[in-house]
């Protein structure tokens, strides 16, 4: 099991660098394709879709491709557009297909489009900022390196349950440790992208964006364990071997990337 996951992580790790290193189409169309699988785990888990045609389905992810489209374009008008679009278009379903659906149903592919696809579509966002080559590596250092500090520091000293019903194995020690390891992450990352980012890169907004992030990213974390302890499954899905599915991977990655977009825009602009 640990040569599958350590593979996996190797080759999801180097599909990172190439999409993000590249941006553009290749960054925008891999996005999509993630964001449209993570909704299908998702639909599945919390029952949005079942046996047979779903017509409740098809529009959740014609409402993914509809956002991402609008969302090239370029302005932010359009993308929410989109999105209160979506909520008419599945309300409909729900009306006029009555009593097909239910309405956690259509909450749920909502919730889904908005949770999964909008959320991730804030790395393509951070990516196409000023400086967004270096801004965009921030998201994965606050989720990921969060994630391996703490769980480094949760083995060595960990004692004290963090959420001891969602997840037994969390500690309060690994959850500092993994937040002042993103910290310091992001310090010496901003101190050594300075030089390539025309002045801007400073180490103590750094440190500061990181921290937030990884703060945040812990409760993406514990949200789609939540989510999967409600619906009694242990992963929402097999497509990476040794981790699970797209949202098994990327549950932190998915709260942490629009807080780095507003926050780099803020703090670095």
């Amino acid at each position: 099991m640990f040569k599958t996951r350590l593979i996996s992580g190797v080759i999801l790790v180097a599909i990172a660098l190439v999409t993000m290193i590249s941006g553009g189409w290749l960054l925008y169309g891999t996005l999509l394709v993630i964001s449209l699988v993570g909704v299908h785990e998702l639909y599945r888990a919390v029952k949005v879709e079942e046996k047979g045609f779903n017509l409740l389905g098809t529009v959740g992810y014609l409402g993914v491709a509809v956002y991402y489209f609008l969302l090239n374009m370029g302005t932010d008008a359009y993308s929410m557009m989109s999105v209160l679009l979506l909520l008419v278009a599945l309300m409909s379903v729900y009306v006029f297909t009555y009593p097909r659906y239910r309405a956690e149903q259509v909450m749920g592919a909502f919730f889904g489009v908005i949770y999964v696809a909008v959320m991730l579509s804030y790395i393509y966002q951070t990516r196409n900022l000023e400086n967004g080559a270096f801004l965009v590596w921030l998201i994965f250092l606050c989720s990921w390196g969060c994630d391996t500090c703490a769980y480094c520091v949760g083995v060595l000293i960990g004692k004290h349950k963090m959420s001891p019903k969602l997840s037994p194995k969390k500690s309060v020690e690994g959850a500092i440790g993994g937040v002042a390891g993103a910290a310091i992450l992001g310090a010496v990352y901003g101190a050594a992208t300075a030089p390539y980012m025309q002045g801007q890169g400073r180490a103590l907004e750094f440190a500061l964006i990181c921290t937030v992030g990884a703060l945040i990213s812990m409760v993406g974390d514990l949200a789609a364990s939540a989510i999967k302890r409600n619906h009694e499954i242990k992963d929402y899905g097999k497509l990476i071997p040794g981790h699970g599915g797209i949202l098994d991977r990327f549950d932190s990655v998915i709260f942490v990337a629009p807080v780095i977009y507003y926050l780099a825009v803020f703090l670095i602009g």
